[in-house]
């Protein structure tokens, strides 16, 4: 007969106890997994916050092990170590269509741009975070380098030389109870143009709401 798979995703032996209540090492273990496998492209965002939702509520080992059992084995290897085989993004572009990375899209662990005159928006908030940092190397001429944060990321560009380049910089409005969730550390070059870190956009129905009431007529 044969054996019920282990919170890893591997198989155990026959004298195991599938109903064995998770721990919260097990649990957080599966969900280590499940975000080195979005980040290696092969779970989608929506998958990954499905099955992480399921991991975080799951009672036994035997429910833990349905959400690893398609991916493949780390290997007894540490998340940190796991996440080396593929956690870097390139981005390589000149004299062309602007670059985007919008929605629900899955962060690396550092990403490379290497682009000459080309706008490029990357654009956080609504990104899936399979680590707590992200490294962006940049080596940029021309046009604008746009970052758009959220409550708790927190943006670092100290490593970020600028020449004949003007930076914009705009906090985020985040509660002082709003834990950090991201840090971004921006390194390398960027030549002529600008850098934009900014919140995003309130949209329309947001600037009424925060928009002041008129004030009464004297006619009235």
């Amino acid at each position: 007969m044969p054996g019920e798979s282990s919170p890893a995703g591997k198989h155990s032996g026959p004298g195991s106890a599938p109903e064995l209540r998770a721990s919260h090492a097990d649990r957080d273990r599966v969900a280590d997994v499940l975000r080195i496998a979005a980040g290696d492209g092969m779970l989608t965002a929506d998958e990954l916050d499905e099955r992480l939702e399921a991991a975080l509520t799951a009672r036994t080992r035997g429910e833990l092990a349905v959400l690893t059992a398609d991916l493949p084995d780390t290997g007894g290897r540490t998340t940190a170590e796991a996440a080396k085989v593929k956690d870097v993004i390139r981005i390589q572009q000149a004299h062309s269509g602007a670059v985007e990375r919008t929605g629900r899209w899955v962060l690396p662990r550092r990403l490379e741009l290497t682009v000459q005159w080309c706008d490029v928006t990357l654009d956080l908030t609504e990104a899936v975070i399979t680590h707590d940092r992200l490294r962006i190397d940049v080596a940029m001429k021309g046009k604008t380098l746009t970052l758009i944060t959220g409550p708790g990321i927190d943006i670092d560009i100290d490593g970020l030389t600028l020449a004949h380049c003007r930076l914009e910089q705009r906090p985020t409005q985040a509660g002082p109870d709003v834990p950090a969730t991201l840090r971004v550390e921006v390194a390398g070059h960027k030549a002529h143009g600008k850098v934009v870190v900014r919140p995003p956009r309130r949209t329309f129905s947001q600037w009424l709401l925060r928009r002041p009431a008129a004030s009464p007529s004297a006619d009235a």
